[in-house]
């Protein structure tokens, strides 16, 4: 596959993360926060499958050719990413704080894949 669609693809889903976060933490209706939690779901499914086949797919193989684990370090951030409309819906934090973790979990991510520090 193209890695350009790959690239864009992933980067499609990382801002259907952010977009339902923000929904889900300003909407006030049930019916806003459905549609949001459906496109947070889909849109880190996009950014699992897609990230993964990069990782180990035919165009990059970076993983057989890069030593440590930045990949794995990704995949927490992407936990916490998942986490974050659970943490949002039982208020566990203030919505600010939130979406702060939200943010440096996504700049995080973005620093790990571009830089690929170890």
């Amino acid at each position: 596959m193209n890695p350009f669609l790959l690239k864009t693809l992933h980067l499609a889903g990382a801002l259907g993360v952010f977009t339902a976060m923000g929904a889900i933490i300003a909407a006030s209706g049930e019916n806003t926060k459905k549609w949001a939690n459906i496109l947070h779901g889909v849109s880190l499914m996009l950014l699992l499958l897609i990230g993964l086949h990069m990782l180990f797919g035919p165009p990059f193989k970076w993983a057989t050719n890069a030593p440590g684990g930045w990949w794995h370090a990704k995949i927490v951030l992407w936990l916490v990413l998942g986490a974050a409309p659970a943490l949002a819906k039982r208020k566990v934090m203030p919505a600010p704080a939130l979406l702060g973790v939200v943010l440096l979990s996504g700049i995080g991510a973005a620093y790990l894949g571009l830089a690929k520090p170890f």
